[in-house]
């Protein structure tokens, strides 16, 4: 559920700052040896990412389907492009199996999919820094 909420700067910049924390933790971490662990922080700094656009305009998602329409808005909103959107749902479907189920992601997922994700991520960040400046 979509929530109008008072534009919030501050925790905009404690996302995107958390979300570089995590993501230069990961640079260190050997991700194929952990691709599940990987994948969940990909994901966190990419939700992460998409929240402090939301907070920047003031929007915040609440409830069970928080997370897959912070990302239909996210990729709608800053046109990221439909297959971007499909793959950002797939990765939250296997992160939530991952945290939930205990489905254990492959190294292949990582190794084929790192260079995509680290573009979505950068894309973002972009945004994010454009929108604080």
């Amino acid at each position: 559920m979509k929530i109008i909420i008072k534009p919030d700067i501050a925790k905009a910049k404690s996302l995107r700052e958390t979300s570089i924390i995590t993501l230069n933790r990961l640079k260190e971490t050997d991700m194929e040896k952990y691709p599940s662990n990987t994948l969940k922080d990909y994901y966190d700094i990419i939700k992460g990412l998409m929240e402090a656009l939301l907070y920047i305009e003031g929007v915040k998602m609440k409830g069970e389907s928080a997370h897959y329409e912070t990302i239909e808005y996210a990729c709608d909103k800053y046109r990221l492009g439909e297959g971007i959107r499909i793959f950002l749902q797939e990765m939250r479907d296997y992160r939530n199996r991952f945290s939930y189920e205990g489905f254990n992601v492959q190294e292949s997922y990582i190794r084929l999919n790192r260079k995509k994700i680290d573009e979505i991520i950068q894309s973002l960040l972009k945004i994010v820094n454009e929108k604080l400046q």
